[in-house]
């Protein structure tokens, strides 16, 4: 088997070390003997819904996100939304996540989304939302604790359709007030969490993995255990470091 994963705009959309998530994924599937493809897509280049099983996009500062978001939704909206819908896995961080939604409001200016979740993102006064966060989800069908770091100014609301990726036990999640974290639909993934978000959270980059396999192979496949120590440790420090 090969995990095919495609980064979009990987020099642009890229803070906070949220490349080692794709280094993450490539030694999962290394160490279980699973064959490994990246790519990235920038501005101008059109994406294939049926050659990768795993589209990724990263964090990206306000300049970042408005050099990307007309590129995205003319280039790749299509493409991405044909691919999810075929069974495809998405993960999109932070700014990633904000461009998932139909918009992104900063100040007289609206930055065009990709519409594959009902939610809209605004830039309203007040101070930026940081600092650790950990937050309870039942993503892969069993109560987990995913933990990160969050720092977003922005704050993202939902519409009827929108299901929370989980909700907050400590930290900001999508806007401070309602409690509510990331999105989640099926095989779409948006999140807040950074730091990078995979290492401190392998049982997350093992259910993408499945995912991505199923699609393309036609069976969710029952991966290999690693031993994880590490990660345990990595997982364990960043829950104490939110105070959970």
């Amino acid at each position: 088997m090969e995990l095919r994963v495609l980064s979009l705009y990987p020099e642009q959309m890229n803070i906070y070390a949220d490349r080692g998530n794709i280094l993450f994924l490539q030694r999962r599937c290394e160490w279980r003997g699973i064959g490994f493809a990246w790519q990235g897509a920038g501005p101008g280049e059109s994406v294939d819904p049926g050659e990768h099983d795993l589209f990724y996009v990263g964090g990206g500062q306000d300049r970042d996100q408005r050099v990307v978001a007309a590129d995205m939704v003319e280039t790749k909206r299509a493409a991405l939304a044909a691919a999810v819908a075929d069974g495809a896995a998405l993960l999109a961080v932070c700014g990633g996540y904000q461009l998932l939604g139909e918009s992104y409001q900063l100040g007289a200016e609206t930055l065009p989304g990709l519409g594959l979740a009902d939610l809209r993102t605004i830039r309203e006064e007040g101070p930026r939302l940081i600092g650790n966060v950990a937050i309870e989800t039942e993503l892969d069908g069993e109560p987990r604790v995913l933990a990160g770091f969050e720092n977003h100014g922005g704050r993202t609301y939902f519409g009827p359709a929108a299901r929370p990726l989980g909700r907050v036990v400590k930290g900001h999640g999508n806007n401070g007030t309602d409690g509510l974290e990331g999105v989640w639909r099926d095989n779409l993934i948006g999140t807040y969490l950074h730091g990078p978000l995979l290492p401190k959270n392998a049982w997350l980059a093992d259910h993408l993995i499945k995912l991505a396999l199923e699609r393309r192979y036609g069976r969710r496949p029952d991966l290999e255990p690693l031993p994880d120590e590490l990660e345990r440790a990595a997982h364990a420090s960043a829950r104490a470091a939110a105070g959970v």
